[in-house]
């Protein structure tokens, strides 16, 4: 390294400090010292290391940055400070309610992919973004993922970490900065650099340990990574907290807290120097790619069922999944090593060159996801119902990331029947209903299954597609549509009692109730509500009116947050009563139409709660 950049890159870094540290002191919160403990890398990476284009964040051949320490964000506005793609005076707005350089990053700014500040979760998603770069795209952009050591202590860190070296993911880039503390205390292996080294280098990776403020040390490092020809590399960086200022260095106490204006953040821009100039720095910039719009999705063939015919939801999805690959090229799926269950593996068998095993590592198999919806890719992402909850945080994070990303859910409810309550998913309606803007569908046999993967993929943003193991009747033509939002009217007649509403095994449950009820000369009207978010209010509203304002819900889900409180939600307001029937004690092991008369979900069930409302 000449001395020329090693004086230039030395000033970026105290750059990166000062604006990190006014940034804080004036918003009088966040994090100032672990800032300035990672800036020299920050400053090596941004203003050497990494290609991209200033005036273009959505170029698919700049490379990634993620910020999976985000706590750290000043850092990162004060990099893109120094790059000229936002001003300095605006570093002044930091964590103000109309600013948009939050206190953790989000992606309201075009130059964040994903929001970050939920530890341990940032490598899943450069994996993601790595898989898309290797195998689809076939780009040679390259993914810089900044960790804390604190974070390292998170399982998910580990699942990425094995599934980076399986795919053998040369174009990844993981920065540890080992300052060696946490929030509350030490980090697990303070400064012990060999321990960091000896576990990702058991994993299969590329392993560099350095001083994290020798610049000579990173850019080395930095080239060894990008010459790598089969294994990730990781960076251990060994760092001091708070470098710069001698009265925050490796100090308990200043974690999470900003240097208050006055004498002591005058003494600490004292030391640090004035500002440098802003210019003299070349960022190497990449070709747009030839492929940079995104593909037109052609005809999705229709489904091909016989009404009456017993076919499984999940196989309506698997099916629908792989027709919808061959419509659209954007189209990638991921399965958590249970693609002969979720029937996933319709769509390896015809697109395997789009399909990503993850193994069983949920939190990883969701990361992954986003990092693919972020590169312009569609992905589908599935698993059983009862195990997407292990990644609810992900989950939740790809809301905030604004991720346009699929998950599907099988083997839902109780009617799996005698694998028992481990295996049953009764809390996935209400987790992903909490989700802001995101969809939720519940088909009722395969047609609606097949329909609502094309209705999904059409659909910007989270989807949620929950699906059933037992085989059910067809009970729809293949022409039929299922637009989000709608419900379909099954049985109606202007004699009706009450309406049930249901979606899934309990819609065949309803269904078997109205001819039981109509056989002893009372009218029911049935509803399928296979969009349980946004629901069919209007649908709703219609058959209360003409059915005594009763409404009754059924489903295979516990009692909170499923069916019956979206339907509650739509129609509280205008006095429409509403009995909701849903699981609402611990199942057990059982066949399935036992279990459903347990809980209180089956047809004899409705059949009763008809009479008692009437």
């Amino acid at each position: 390294m000449t001395q020329d950049l090693r004086a230039f890159l030395k000033q970026k870094a105290d750059n990166l400090r000062i604006h990190s540290i006014i940034s804080t002191s004036e918003a009088a919160s966040g994090h100032p010292t672990t800032c300035m403990s990672a800036a020299d890398i920050v400053a090596t990476l941004f203003f050497h290391a990494m290609r991209y284009d200033r005036h273009n964040p959505h170029n698919l051949n700049n490379d990634r940055f993620i910020l999976s320490k985000g706590h750290a964000a000043p850092l990162l506005y004060a990099a893109w400070a120094e790059a000229g793609i936002i001003s300095v005076d605006n570093l002044l707005d930091l964590r103000r309610i109309d600013s948009d350089l939050e206190g953790h990053p989000t992606p309201r700014l075009d130059w964040v992919d994903v929001a970050t500040g939920s530890l341990g979760q940032g490598l899943s998603i450069g994996v993601g973004m790595a898989l898309n770069g290797k195998f689809l795209d076939k780009s040679d952009y390259r993914v810089y993922v900044l960790m804390g050591d604190g974070e390292s202590a998170e399982g998910g860190v580990w699942e990425a970490v094995a599934l980076a070296s399986y795919y053998k993911l040369n174009n990844l880039i993981g920065i540890v900065d080992v300052n060696g503390r946490g929030q509350s205390g030490p980090t697990m292996y303070g400064f012990d650099i060999d321990s960091y080294c000896r576990r990702f280098e058991s994993f299969g990776w590329n392993t560099i340990a350095i001083d994290g403020h020798n610049l000579d040390d990173i850019l080395s490092a930095l080239d060894s990574a990008k010459a790598s020809a089969i294994q990730p590399t990781m960076i251990v960086a060994k760092t001091i907290k708070g470098k710069g200022v001698s009265f925050v260095e490796d100090k308990e106490g200043w974690h999470g807290k900003a240097i208050p204006k006055g004498e002591q953040l005058d003494a600490a821009l004292d030391e640090l120097g004035p500002l440098g100039s802003n210019g003299g720095f070349q960022i190497e910039t990449p070709a747009v790619p030839s492929n940079q719009a995104a593909a037109e999705m052609r005809e999705v063939a229709p489904p091909d069922y016989r009404i009456g015919e017993d076919v499984a939801s999940r196989s309506g999805y698997g099916a629908g999944l792989a027709k919808l690959g061959d419509a659209n090229p954007q189209v990638v799926a991921l399965d958590a090593d249970v693609k002969n269950s979720t029937y996933a593996e319709q769509f390896m068998e015809k697109h395997g060159n789009r399909y990503f095993e993850m193994f069983i590592a949920e939190q990883n198999l969701v990361g992954s996801g986003i990092g693919l919806s972020k590169c312009g890719k569609v992905p589908f992402v599935s698993s059983f119902a009862a195990f997407l909850t292990r990644s609810a945080d992900q989950i939740r994070m790809s809301a905030i990331s604004q991720a346009n990303i699929k998950y599907a859910g099988s083997h839902a409810g109780i009617s799996i029947g005698e694998d028992g309550p481990s295996q049953m998913g009764l809390e996935d309606l209400a987790m992903f209903r909490t989700l802001p803007g995101s969809v939720v569908l519940y088909p009722s046999d395969a047609v609606a299954a097949e329909r609502l993967v094309v209705e999904a993929a059409r659909h910007e943003g989270i989807v949620y597609i929950r699906t059933s193991r037992p085989k059910t009747p067809v009970i729809y033509a293949s022409d039929e549509h299922f637009p989000i939002g709608g419900s379909k009217t099954l049985r109606e007649d202007s004699n009706d009692v009450a309406t049930v509403v249901a979606a899934g095994v309990t819609l065949n449950e309803a269904l078997k109730a109205y001819d039981q009820l109509k056989s002893e000369g009372i009218s029911i009207r049935v509803i399928d509500l296979y969009s349980v978010k946004p629901v069919d209010t209007e649908s709703l509203l219609r058959a209360a009116a003409v059915t005594n304002n009763t409404l009754i819900t059924v489903e295979d889900h516990y009692r909170e947050g499923g069916i019956g409180d979206a339907v509650l939600d739509a129609v509280a307001s205008c006095g429409v009563k509403v009995h909701k029937l849903a699981v609402t004690s611990l199942p057990r092991s059982g066949k399935p139409d036992e279990l459903m008369e347990q809980h209180g979900i089956s047809a004899a069930s409705i059949v009763r709660k008809v009479r008692e409302t009437i």
